[in-house]
């Protein structure tokens, strides 16, 4: 995590997140290092036995080093084995299930519904929480007077990207989205400051996201980021947006990270909208009357 940058205080939220300690190292596994992996399939295998470990005998369990589990809670946003054990017993003692797998393969079509829209209910309510407000309003701030905005994404996350192109756009700004590495590779070297970049990712650990981020800043264009809490993208960023998900990958991924994701931007773009104000009213105004003659009737 960038240094200085804001934390949630809210303690609610706070008990929130060391209640669901084990779900949130399941959903932030595929962030991690292939070292740290090691760790979190240590502690997600007996977190009984973990909380009662020293370091060190879990450093072995996982076959890494002493320094590697201490990387490893950092990447919870912990800062060392201590504080991690004190969490960990906060979550067993409040009953928290690892992660729960609701899909089947033999779910009638009225149960699978059921199930991914209770899913998606649920990672909307988890994931509210996990930011925190002065970093929503610097966001926000900073996309209300950029001179351009340009939203990166690639795969799941290049879809977000377009989405929130056409929010953006229909707020009359200027803003763009590319969702080829090559394309927002070249358009980073091009910024200026005064321009934003909104980076996407599920994991916050592609290799030519990363380096568009680093070219964007380089350039001078302030660079927010969407993406698991202490990524490398997230690290890279100037203002990270972070957000865990407990995403569940046995059959499609990603599914309720996008979801996220598009929550989220539109946070950004009614947060926005509101900034502008009467100026913007009267834009949206002029955008409905050109499309009233393209509908069939009102019921459309």
């Amino acid at each position: 995590m960038s240094a200085g940058a804001p934390r949630a205080t809210d303690a609610g939220a706070r008990d929130l997140q060391e209640a669901e300690l084990l779900k949130r190292i399941s959903s932030l596994r595929a962030s991690l290092s292939p070292s740290e992996a090691r760790v979190a399939d240590a502690v997600l295998a007996a977190p009984a036995w973990v909380l009662q470990s020293t370091l060190s005998a879990v450093a072995a369990r996982a076959r890494v080093s002493d320094p590697t589990v201490i990387r490893f809670c950092r990447s919870l946003g912990l800062d060392g084995y201590q504080t991690f054990r004190l969490r960990l017993a906060h979550s067993l003692g409040s009953g928290a299930s690892v992660l729960h797998r609701d899909i089947d393969r033999g779910d009638s079509a009225a149960d699978l519904a059921a199930k991914i829209f209770e899913r998606v209910a649920r990672t909307l309510r988890d994931v509210s929480g996990q930011i925190a407000p002065a970093r929503l309003e610097a966001a926000i701030a900073l996309l209300a007077a950029a001179r351009r905005i340009e939203f990166y994404g690639l795969g799941s996350s290049g879809i977000v990207a377009a989405d929130a192109r056409h929010k953006f756009f229909r707020l009359g700004l200027q803003a763009v989205a590319y969702s080829d590495a090559h394309v927002h590779g070249m358009a980073a070297t091009m910024l200026a400051p005064g321009d934003v970049v909104v980076a996407i990712s599920s994991t916050g650990r592609t290799i030519d996201l990363i380096s568009s981020v680093e070219l964007a800043r380089e350039a001078g264009a302030d660079v927010i980021a969407i993406a698991p809490p202490g990524s490398p993208l997230a690290q890279r960023c100037n203002l990270p947006l972070e957000i865990a998900v407990d995403e569940d990958t046995d059959v499609y991924t990603p599914m309720t990270t996008r979801l996220a994701q598009l929550a989220l931007i539109d946070v950004l773009s009614i947060g926005v909208a509101l900034r502008l104000g009467p100026e913007l009213a009267a834009r949206l105004e002029r955008a409905r009357d050109s499309l009233r003659g393209k509908r069939l009737g009102e019921a459309d």
